[in-house]
């Protein structure tokens, strides 16, 4: 089964998406996908650890999700926007082109979720606002647009978080 849940930033989607795993699982794993650039996102990061409880195995997983054996379990990616950025974003700075990096994104979570689990995806929605002036930006929202549109079309359900409210947006 594979379920995204999706919303704009600070829209109550991890918090959704932890009690969700815990309610279908006793020991959920939690895959973070996060490269820690700075201090203020480092301390966002251990925020988001100490909510969690014992129950939980951690994985820590910038790019290749399907390197783990996940079979059987119920499985938390958190998050694709950063997984993505993972991709796009070279070590010299520079970007991909944005069909390469979705080549290679599509191509992994297809790899991921092979595998007989429960995956949550949570991911945020970025094209609801206005056309970045910046490049690298609208490049980006392509990317995370296409691979939102991706993991959508594969999934059994699709929840959005509107200000802490989840609304059904798929469900088969």
């Amino acid at each position: 089964m594979i379920i995204m849940v999706t919303g704009g930033q600070r829209s109550g989607k991890s918090v959704y998406a932890e009690h969700l795993a815990l309610s279908l699982s006793e020991n959920p794993i939690y895959m973070a996908t996060a490269h820690i650039w700075d201090d203020e996102f480092r301390e966002r990061v251990r925020a988001h650890q100490e909510r969690r409880g014992p129950e939980w195995t951690t994985i820590e997983e910038e790019v290749r999700l399907s390197r783990h054996n996940v079979r059987g379990r119920v499985v938390l990616v958190d998050c694709c926007t950063l997984w993505a950025t993972n991709f796009f974003f070279q070590e010299d700075g520079q970007t991909k082109d944005v069909d390469s990096a979705m080549k290679e994104l599509t191509e992994e979570f297809d790899r991921f979720t092979a595998q007989e689990a429960t995956f949550i995806f949570v991911t945020n929605e970025i094209g609801l606002g206005g056309i970045s002036a910046n490049g690298v930006q609208r490049h980006f929202a392509d990317l995370l647009g296409g691979l939102n549109q991706h993991i959508a079309a594969a999934a059994d359900r699709v929840t959005m978080l509107i200000s802490g409210i989840p609304v059904t947006i798929k469900q088969r």
